[in-house]
């Protein structure tokens, strides 16, 4: 559903989309591989119709740097196109290419359970769905899936009565595009003008357009290589917005004056420093505009009146390394929510006139961890987890201590505030869900506290949760921490794996991310029952680098003490296999972008654990890419992973844990990985070189798979279904690799 930009900006959100983060939120018998023999990367491609086709052998070619008097060689770095963002090195596209008809070719024989599990995984999915309308000024806003289609519709209607209105149609947006993704869209105050972003090859540099709603037609005002929001100001006479440079950052705000040249538009705001990124939201009231800027640990926000945005800006505390803030406004004054002086963050006030003099009105906790908060006409909310449990709190100005939960009754759940859009809320939109119970829509009255259902997620093929059940299990690591894990399975689980001749206990999928302070929910999936109605065990590791039991857990996860990371996913699968949920060799595993690195580190550091790996744009080139200054964001990652160009021991303990560097001659588990060539967060070539590393040193015979999506970026293919059945495909890969597909022909 469009959500009109006169929206209240979560604080919270508007700081975490300045952790511009190159590679986060944010996501399967074994059968032999061939043993290399073909000498140059293209050749494999003549044969993609055989099943007998032979891996691609990656082309060895010398390259060495020497950083902090430590030499290291490269053999692979020619699958680097230099012209990046441009990919068209033929030797390298040929590489990608062979790679893709291997891919193609080995899972020619799986076709059939492909095509299987996406049915079933499409029949759980209500083809002609929409959302909940919720009422923004004088219009309801909603959008919907037709049946069949692959994106959404969007739609208003008045509240007062009227026909519904066609704003957007993704479908035929996306007509002739191979990729298609609809980013920002904006609707004017007044109701008449939609701004709004597309991107049409995976790249995220969107082009942004605006239509008047009066009359159905585009305006002539055409804003190219766009990152950030559209934001209305100056009397819906104006958009601002952020511009991406060359090398895919955002570190100005920028003022477009409807009717106006593109070209001479007004820089609000320069950020200097290239490792910090730029984003714009307006406050609860919509009558400042917030410019804020920062990297992943460090925040700077400046104010600007609304009405008069080339106004000089309010600098509301200058930056300090280690300090995030964010901020909103409420009868001019001003509210921080901020980790200054406590690490799950506290909640404070502050005059305009002395912007940077913080006043503690919630002090921070070491028990509840305020992730965020909201400002409405008569009250406020808090949200945070409590033990690693969502809260929503509501508050009032008047007692800001006394608080009003918003009470659930499962023992795991993910909730949260939805869509709610006005400043004068009486009942607030919220999400909830766990790992048994489909995505529900509520609407919690304010004065009785009272909760009502809209919508729960239809399953049409049919979901009985009281087949299944989910259990949240602490592991011990090895440093003696307790990891919390959430697990779900069928209460039949024993028949199940009977029926399917597995004796002993079955596999088990084990999934995280951790990184960035990004938390894993405990949510549900339609998805996911695909392995868990087969006997799976599906389980979410909730390690340190996510910020799942407060920001403490994130910063045990980050820099030099990353390690925690991998180690907790290993442990927690050990830990899960002493506890009778599966055995050695059954745990399957997966993660993406950054939890691709994870799934990198975990098979080089205990690779005998698992019975397939899937490992999603994994981001395991480390030291490679965190040494390239010139690629997107690493200069903004820095203060996530470590400065290795400047800091000796940050690249040494990069060094010891970087997936690519630590490859070495032992067996390895079947491996499938994923790329997109357009991805601007984890390149294409950090993939490409992994899989041709561990092709060449690897001692066994376990398939070894890559594909590469020549037109899509970070989040593999657009559409429902295109995304679907990459799911189905993954999936596919781990029942055949754990022995439980069904036998194709000739095997």
């Amino acid at each position: 559903m469009l959500r009109p930009i006169r929206s209240t900006t979560s604080v919270r959100a508007l700081a975490l989309a300045l952790a511009a983060t190159t590679f986060a939120p944010a996501a399967m018998a074994t059968t032999s591989e061939d043993s290399p023999s073909v000498t140059t990367s293209a050749a494999a491609s003549t044969t993609a119709a055989s099943t007998e086709i032979k891996p691609p052998v990656a082309a060895k070619k010398p390259h060495t740097y020497t950083v902090h008097g430590i030499t290291i060689e490269d053999p692979y770095d020619w699958l680097y196109d230099k012209s990046y963002p441009t990919v068209d090195d033929k030797e390298v596209l040929d590489h990608l290419k062979a790679e893709n008809a291997y891919f193609e070719a080995k899972m020619a024989g799986q076709t059939a359970l492909t095509e299987a599990l996406f049915a079933e995984m499409r029949g759980r999915i209500k083809e002609d769905d929409s959302t909940v309308p919720q009422k923004d000024g004088d219009y309801l806003y909603w959008s919907e899936f037709e049946e069949g289609a692959q994106y959404r519709k969007h739609y208003r209607k008045p509240v007062a009565g009227g026909e519904a209105e066609l704003l957007i149609d993704e479908n035929k947006l996306a007509e002739g595009q191979e990729y298609f993704r609809l980013g920002a869209a904006s609707i004017s105050q007044n109701g008449r003008y939609l701004a709004y972003a597309t991107d049409t090859n995976g790249s995220e540099r969107y082009t942004a357009r605006i239509k008047d709603l009066t009359t159905g037609e585009h305006l002539p005002d055409v804003i190219e290589n766009l990152r950030g929001d559209l934001v209305w100001v100056k009397g819906d006479t104006a958009l601002v917005y952020g511009p991406s440079t060359e090398e895919w950052r955002t570190l100005e705000a920028k003022l477009h004056v409807i009717g106006t040249p593109v070209e001479s538009d007004v820089t609000l705001y320069k950020e200097e420093d290239q490792s910090f990124g730029v984003g714009t939201g307006l406050s609860a009231q919509e009558d400042w505009l917030i410019i804020a800027t920062g990297d992943n640990e460090t925040s700077e926000v400046r104010l600007v009146p609304a009405n008069d945005p080339t106004a000089a800006p309010i600098l509301v505390k200058p930056r300090k390394k280690g300090v995030e803030y964010g901020v909103d406004v409420r009868d001019g004054e001003l509210w921080v929510w901020t980790n200054d002086d406590h690490i799950n963050f506290r909640l404070a006030k502050a005059s305009l006139k002395a912007p940077g003099e913080w006043q503690t009105v919630i002090p921070g906790s070491d028990d509840f961890y305020l992730t965020g908060f909201d400002l409405f006409k008569g009250f406020f909310v808090t949200e945070g987890r409590l033990n690693g449990l969502d809260q929503i709190q509501l508050r009032q100005y008047a007692d800001p201590a006394k608080i009003t939960p918003i009470t659930f009754p499962e023992a795991s759940y993910t909730a949260g505030l939805s869509n709610n859009p006005e400043y004068d809320m009486s009942v607030l939109r919220l999400s909830y869900q766990s790992m048994v119970t489909p995505g529900t829509v509520l609407d919690y009255d304010v004065k009785t506290g009272g909760l009502t259902t809209l919508k729960t997620q239809e399953i049409p093929s049919g979901y009985d949760a009281s087949l299944y059940v989910t259990e949240r299990v602490s592991v011990q690591a090895r440093d003696g921490t307790m990891v919390p894990v959430s697990v779900l399975i069928r209460k039949d689980r024993a028949e199940i794996l009977k029926k399917a001749g597995i004796e002993g206990p079955g596999p088990l999928h084990l999934y995280a991310y951790g990184a960035y302070g990004y938390a894993i929910p405990p949510g549900f999936s339609t998805s996911r029952l695909s392995l868990v109605d087969r006997g799976f065990a599906y389980a979410i590791a909730h390690i340190r680098g996510g910020d799942d039991l407060g920001r403490r857990w994130y910063l045990q996860g980050k820099m030099f003490e990353r390690m925690n990371t991998f180690n907790d996913f290993v442990d927690a699968g050990r830990g899960l296999i002493a506890k009778g949920y599966t055995a050695e060799g059954k745990v399957t595993a997966s993660g993406g972008s950054a939890g691709g690195e994870l799934m990198g580190a975990v098979i080089n550091q205990d690779p005998s654990q698992y019975g397939a790996v899937v490992a999603h744009v994994p981001f395991v080139d480390v030291v490679g890419t965190m040494l390239n200054a010139k690629l997107p964001l690493t200069p903004g990652e820095w203060a996530e992973w470590g400065n290795p160009i400047t800091d000796k021991s940050a690249f040494a303990y990069m060094l010891s844990y970087s997936p690519y560097d630590q490859v070495v001659a032992k067996a390895y588990p079947p491996l499938m990985v994923t790329a997109g060539l357009n991805d601007p967060r984890v390149t294409y070539w950090e993939p490409a070189k992994w899989v041709a590393k561990l092709r060449e040193v690897k001692t066994d015979d376990n398939l070894l798979v890559l594909k590469t999506n020549m037109g899509a970026g970070h989040g593999g293919q657009s559409g429902r279904w295109n995304s679907l059945k990459e799911t189905a495909e993954e999936f596919a890969f781990i029942l055949w690799q754990m022995g439980m597909a069904p036998k194709s022909e000739g095997e």
